[in-house]
């Protein structure tokens, strides 16, 4: 054996390995920055060319990514059907009342307008009888609800108004004199007692607390403006009745519905007492603008109409809205209900 010699007892022994030294590497060729080639490879790219030496991989998990539906558009809803500029229907109504009265009053009618015709309607409140006719005028109001002198006018005015509908208690409306209990004046048909009184209308264009008044007065020889002081103008006709209530004025005149109303709710101070009632005429109704028939709808005359003459007493709904009103029904009117108030209103000055 060639790792076997002989020692010098005789003895065979194991040849000693001789220690071989290492050969030495070559030195590492000198980097040349970015243009040596190994500096080029990219990241990983040893596990690109070794695969087998990568340690092995669960295997991946897909995720499955429904196939997305194209979105299904609403229809659009009655209220928004409307077209972007027909905008909402904006209905007013000349100030008579406190204005809590008329909040309560056509916020509910324009509630239950837009319910039954589906439209948008908002109640715009005004100062005062002159900005109902005014902003009717320029289109900024679209159905109001005018007495019959502001109705007059603001047709006069707006060529193309139609008139929808008035209450069954306008086709024969009445206005009541009131006098303070201190003046002595007990309950008669003769006005001319009047005429050396302190004495209030209400809004210096109102039909029921200004126009007729005036008319009736005429007739019976009373100066319409002869009062001691000149005439009062209070307003509205709630404020007719504090006036009159706190010795202000001996006298005044007001629409019969509103001292009804609030007689039966036991709100007219004991110092007033009813002391004449009027003979018939037309008074309030509502006015609809040419301008909203534009925006809304050949057909918006029609449906207002047949939506005011369809309010039902037995109805609890259309109850509501009637009872505010102080009707038991509305009836369909037409511009020649008015003839007597606008020639009453050229007569005194107040129609031009």
């Amino acid at each position: 054996m060639a790792d076997r010699v002989p020692g010098e007892d005789g003895r065979i022994h194991r040849r000693p390995r001789q220690e071989v030294p290492p050969c030495p590497l070559p030195a590492p060729a000198p980097t040349r920055g970015r243009s040596d080639a190994r500096s080029r490879r990219p990241v990983g790219w040893s596990r690109i060319r070794f695969p087998h030496l990568l340690p092995p991989q669960p295997p991946r998990r897909l995720r499955h990514r429904p196939r997305r539906r194209p979105r299904r558009l609403r229809p659009p809803s009655p209220v928004s059907a409307s077209p972007d500029p027909a905008g909402p229907l904006r209905i007013g109504a000349i100030p008579d009342q406190d204005p809590e009265v008329l909040q309560r009053l056509y916020g509910t009618v324009a509630d239950s307008l837009s319910d039954a015709l589906q439209l948008d309607v908002s109640y715009e409140p005004v100062t005062d009888y002159a900005a109902a006719v005014s902003l009717f005028r320029t289109g900024d109001l679209d159905l109001v609800w005018f007495g019959g002198l502001t109705g007059v006018q603001a047709r006069l005015r707006t060529p193309g108004a139609v008139p929808i509908a008035q209450r069954d208690i306008d086709a024969a409306f009445h206005s009541v004199f009131v006098v303070n209990a201190a003046t002595g004046l007990a309950p008669s048909d003769d006005l001319t007692p009047l005429a050396g009184r302190r004495f209030t209308y209400g809004s210096e264009t109102s039909t029921s607390g200004r126009l007729m008044p005036a008319f009736f007065l005429q007739q019976q020889g009373v100066d319409p403006s002869g009062f001691p002081g000149g005439p009062g103008f209070s307003g509205s006709h709630d404020a007719t009745l504090a006036l009159v209530a706190s010795g202000t004025y001996e006298a005044g005149v007001l629409n019969e519905q509103v001292w009804r109303s609030r007689t039966e709710e036991g709100a007219v101070d004991p110092a007033v007492m009813l002391y004449a009632r009027t003979p018939a005429y037309h008074d309030y109704h509502w006015l609809l603008a040419p301008s909203a028939v534009d925006r809304l709808g050949a057909d918006l005359p029609s449906r207002l109409t047949g939506y005011f003459t369809g309010l039902a007493p037995d109805d609890p709904d259309d109850a509501v809205v009637l009872e505010l009103f102080g009707a038991d029904s509305f009836i369909a009117t037409e511009a020649a209900n008015y003839e007597q108030i606008e020639a009453i209103g050229r007569d005194l000055g107040l129609i031009n």
